[in-house]
């Protein structure tokens, strides 16, 4: 079953522009939010790792805010249909200036950890808000054209993030990466005044708090028991089965309320959609890819290669500012030619192909080489996001656009958190089960890098480093795992032209 609507010229009329233009301003910060977040926080990871002296327990840093923003996702999509996006916006700002205060302010990872689930819960409207103020206003065939103007954003932001993020770190401290939010929010809120009052669909909604209870238990119960794999490996499991057990029982009773309610958090039937089911699968596996990779590899340069926060911060630049290029690129193409699913197809290819490279010849190559191949990988992945937009937005139509956006930032945050905390497994698992003299050294090397083992003997150093270089083979395969996922999804998605 399709909802695409008619396709539209390929001329872009005066009255589309005036239209895009008249809100582009005020979702530019959002965006920027958004996706500067990962990067910022990315470079920052290393040094807070040495703060609070608990590296095996960092992931929850970048995992707790994508689990608020996976179950914030839906909920904001399904109440900017309801009650209009404008209104929803200013709650989405709201609560992640608050909750940025608070990540600035914390002297534990307890409290940082609570401190980014608020700020995942803002966060996790602010661009699914943003992508549908964009299909609403402009025509199917336009929006390819107009998700150029996103990738820019994102492309700034995103060669902001790392480098902003290394500075602030190095001279301000990790706190600062935090607090450099709040001046940007409060010019976010200003403009944002500028975005027209369109009123929502007035429909009756009751709002489905059951199934967000079972959605968030569900999510907890597999990230948390992700992170205590260890313990199984070491012939501890009676928690994990309970976890195991608690998780099951939640995703039953959740598709089993969601089948029932009357205005369900997750859009099942919508969600069924083959073109819609594979996309959304694909933005997991693409979330997980690259958060994975933007969460590790600071521990990984400066493990391997000592560098420091500021020197990390610019060896990510490729990385980040190749995914919003390859974005921006992609986007103007499929404006042009109508084709859109063999671009991520081809990418994912090339992607696959690349992180295997990685996988075996990290070892062996040098910082810049390391950093420049990433950069090239990421191009690859540039390919994906925009045409898993624009899918789902023609598949899911008019009536749907919030609930449909909401799907692919539910997916992606989904995918990224399951996938970061699941890289983080294998990465610290290689380490304890194989190599535990590794393990033991890894938060040594974080918090003075390579030097932390010149003290050492030769011998044990060389142990050593072949455990770390292992254990970054195995995330980095793991890594490759998903996107061969994604490029099976990609190459079987059946709206391949508009």
């Amino acid at each position: 079953m399709s909802t695409s609507e008619p396709e539209s010229p390929v001329e872009t009329t005066p009255r589309q522009r005036s239209a895009f233009l008249a809100i582009f301003p005020s979702i530019i910060l959002p965006i920027f939010l958004a996706v500067v977040d990962q990067t910022i926080v990315a470079t920052a990871l290393p040094a807070i790792a040495a703060s609070f002296g608990e590296v095996d327990r960092l992931s929850w840093v970048v995992v707790s805010y994508l689990v608020a923003a996976t179950i914030a996702a839906p909920v904001y999509g399904r109440l900017g249909d309801v009650l209009g996006r404008r209104r929803l916006m200013f709650v989405a700002l709201f609560v992640y200036l608050g909750a940025s205060l608070l990540c600035g302010l914390s002297v534990s990872i307890e409290m940082l950890t609570l401190g980014r689930i608020l700020q995942g819960f803002g966060g996790g409207g602010l661009m699914t808000l943003s992508q549908a103020l964009v299909g609403e206003t402009v025509t199917p065939r336009e929006r390819a054209r107009y998700q150029g103007y996103i990738a820019t954003v994102a492309v700034c932001s995103s060669t902001f993030g790392p480098v902003a993020g290394g500075f602030l770190t190095e001279h301000f401290g990790w706190q600062s990466v935090f607090l450099i939010n709040l001046p940007l929010g409060v010019l976010a809120f200003v403009l944002a005044l500028r975005l027209p009052r369109r009123p929502g669909s007035g429909e009756r909604f009751r709002f489905d708090g059951l199934g967000l209870l079972w959605f968030s238990i569900f999510i907890s119960s597999v990230l948390i028991m992700l992170e205590q794999v260890q313990d199984v490996l070491l012939g501890v499991w009676v928690w994990q089965l309970v976890l195991f057990a608690l998780a099951l029982l939640a995703i039953v009773l959740l598709f089993r309320r969601e089948r029932r309610a009357s205005s369900p958090l997750l859009p099942l039937p919508l969600m069924g959609a083959p073109a819609i089911w594979r996309s959304d699968a694909l933005a997991a596996c693409h979330g997980g890819m690259l958060v994975a990779m933007i969460t590790y590899l600071p521990f990984f340069y400066r493990v391997a290669h000592g560098a420091s926060a500021a020197e990390t911060g610019l060896l990510l630049l490729p990385l980040t500012a190749g995914i919003g290029l390859g974005s921006m690129v992609t986007g103007r193409i499929v404006g042009r030619t109508g084709m859109t699913a063999i671009f991520p197809s081809v990418g994912l290819t090339a992607a696959v192909a690349i992180l295997v490279f990685i996988a075996f010849a990290a070892p062996s190559l040098t910082t810049n080489q390391t950093s420049a191949v990433f950069g090239v990988l990421s191009l690859a992945m540039g390919t994906v996001m925009g045409v898993v937009q624009l899918t789902v937005q023609l598949e899911a139509g008019a009536k749907q656009l919030g609930a449909g956006a909401a799907t692919v930032q539910f997916s992606r945050s989904l995918g990224a958190a399951v996938g970061t905390a699941l890289v983080g497994v294998v990465l610290f698992s290689s380490m304890a089960v194989s190599n535990p003299e590794a393990a033991a050294a890894f938060s040594s090397l974080v918090q003075a890098g390579p030097e932390a083992l010149a003290s050492l003997p030769h011998d044990q150093q060389a142990a050593i480093r072949e455990g770390l270089d292992d254990a970054f083979r195995n995330a980095f395969l793991c890594i490759a795992g998903f996107g061969a996922i994604a490029m099976y999804l990609a190459w079987s998605l059946p709206l391949r032209r508009i």
